[in-house]
């Protein structure tokens, strides 16, 4: 037995506030709207995972859902655009991430990060 994906769905009374966070901001598609639920993804290939924590890291919460992606600071230039409130960082983390804390449309927590390549921790 193989799990191929792992999908995390979140209650909502209205799924169309949905897209300015998930499509605009982080770029995902919608790849399933039945009206009653709708489902963003992306085209790359991830990998399933699961997280069970006591804490968030750096003395945290823990998050509903973390996203990474390519490109952490531009993430955060259209989160701060669009008026949404960080909730913490931008940090650059000991453990290699740069990431940020906000909340989703239905007040999940949400960390949004990226993993640090050689030379990205001395510029940020």
């Amino acid at each position: 037995m193989v799990v191929k994906r792992i999908i995390a769905n979140i209650a909502a009374s209205d799924i169309q506030a949905a897209k300015p966070f998930y499509h605009d901001i982080l770029g995902m598609d919608v790849v399933m709207d039945h009206g009653w639920i709708v489902t963003f993804a992306t085209k790359a290939n991830t990998t399933p995972q699961v997280s069970i924590a006591v804490e968030g890291g750096s003395g945290t919460a823990v998050p509903d859902l973390s996203i990474e992606v390519d490109d952490v600071e531009d993430v955060h230039r259209k989160v701060v655009q669009a008026g949404i409130a960080i909730e913490y960082g931008p940090a650059t983390e000991p453990w290699g991430v740069r990431r940020f804390y906000v909340r989703d449309p239905f007040g999940r927590l949400v960390n949004i990060l990226g993993h640090i390549t050689d030379g990205q921790a001395d510029s940020r």
